[in-house]
C-alpha cells in the first residue's frame, strides 16, 4: 500500500511561498474567531478522509503549521498511499488557537493535491497493462503546478516539462508563426537550448515531418483510433530504423476512452483534466479535547 515518493528539489522551492501566500491570503490582520479560545488552550485533534483516496500534500500541512508554530503533527500515512475512507491521516498537539487557524489552509493544500493524486491513480489503473504512461500538462491551478506535478507522481503518473523553461513543445500556433513544421523544428535545433525538442501534430502528414526530423516526442493531437493507430506503426517504423521519437497521445482522454487510446500502443497519454480539474478529497478535522 505504501510507496516512497521523493519531493522534488523543484517542488520544495515552492512550498514555503504556496503555505505563506495562502496563509496571508486567510489571516491578514488576524484569525479574529481563535480569540474565543484561551491563549494557553493546548488541544488534539485528528484529520480524517471521508473517503477512499490517494494521499498527497504533508509537506504542505508540515508547512503551515511549521509557520504559524507551537503545533506537533504526527502522520500515520505517506504521500502516496491508498486510503480508505474513515482512516486517519494525522494527529495534531499544540495551542489550540493555532491548530483552529491552520486547520482550513493545510486541508485546502490536502485536499488539492489528493485530489490530483486520486484521480491520476484511476487514469493509471485504466491502462495498466499496456505500453502506456499518463502524463501531466502545462493546464495546472495558477501558482500550484509544482504541488500538482507532485500529486500526479503520487498517483503513478509521470510528469511532462514543468515550465516553458525545460522542453520546447511546437504547437500549431508556434508552426503557423513559423511557417510550417520543418521550420519550426529547424528554428527549434537552431536554439541549441539543450532540452528535448517535443512537436504537435494535427495530421499524419505533420507526424511524418515530425518523425523525419527526429524530434524526442511526437504529440498527436486528438487523432482519431485508426488514425493514430497509423502514426503509432510510422513511429514504431522509425524507431526500428535507429530514430529515438516517443509517441503521446494528447486530447480529450477521459476515465472512459484513455483504455482505447493506450491499446493503440501510444508510449504516453498527456491529460489535462487530471490537474485542472479540481475534485477535492473530502477530508475533514476533528479537535478530540481542549
Amino acid at each position: 500500500n505504501s510507496m516512497t515518493i521523493t519531493l522534488p528539489d523543484y517542488v520544495r522551492d515552492d512550498i514555503q511561498r504556496n503555505v505563506s501566500f495562502a496563509l496571508e491570503e486567510d489571516i491578514r490582520s488576524g484569525d479574529i474567531t481563535a480569540q474565543l479560545i484561551d491563549a494557553n488552550s493546548e488541544s488534539t485533534a485528528t484529520i480524517i478522509t471521508r473517503e477512499d483516496a490517494v494521499m498527497c500534500g504533508i509537506p504542505w500541512a508540515d508547512e503551515v503549521f511549521r509557520q504559524l508554530g507551537d503545533v506537533e503533527i504526527e502522520w500515520h500515512v505517506q504521500d502516496g498511499d491508498r486510503l480508505t475512507a474513515e482512516t486517519t491521516l494525522c494527529t495534531l498537539h499544540g495551542n489550540t488557537r493555532k491548530i483552529l487557524t491552520g486547520e482550513r489552509t493545510a486541508l485546502n493544500f490536502l485536499q488539492t493535491l489528493s485530489g490530483t493524486a486520486t484521480v491520476t491513480r484511476r487514469m493509471v489503473e485504466r491502462v495498466r497493462g499496456t505500453e502506456a504512461r499518463i502524463v501531466d500538462t502545462r493546464k495546472t491551478l495558477p501558482g500550484l503546478r509544482r504541488g500538482q506535478k507532485y500529486a500526479v507522481r503520487c498517483g503513478g503518473g509521470h510528469n511532462h516539462r514543468i515550465g516553458l523553461y525545460d522542453g520546447i513543445l511546437i504547437k500549431e500556433n508556434h508552426i503557423a508563426a513559423a511557417g510550417g513544421i520543418s521550420e519550426a523544428i529547424a528554428a527549434a535545433r537552431a536554439l541549441g537550448a539543450g532540452v528535448p525538442l517535443m512537436t504537435e501534430a494535427e495530421t499524419l502528414g505533420e507526424a511524418r515531418a515530425a518523425l523525419a526530423a527526429n524530434v524526442d516526442l511526437l504529440l498527436v493531437d486528438d487523432f482519431p483510433l485508426d488514425t493514430l493507430r497509423e502514426a503509432v506503426a510510422l513511429t514504431r517504423a522509425h524507431r526500428a530504423q535507429g530514430g529515438r521519437t516517443v509517441i503521446e497521445y494528447s486530447g480529450g482522454a477521459t476515465l472512459d476512452t484513455v483504455r482505447a487510446y493506450a491499446e493503440c500502443g501510444v508510449d504516453r497519454i498527456s491529460v489535462g483534466s487530471i490537474t485542472k480539474h479540481v475534485h477535492a478529497v473530502d477530508l475533514s478535522m476533528r479537535l478530540l479535547q481542549a
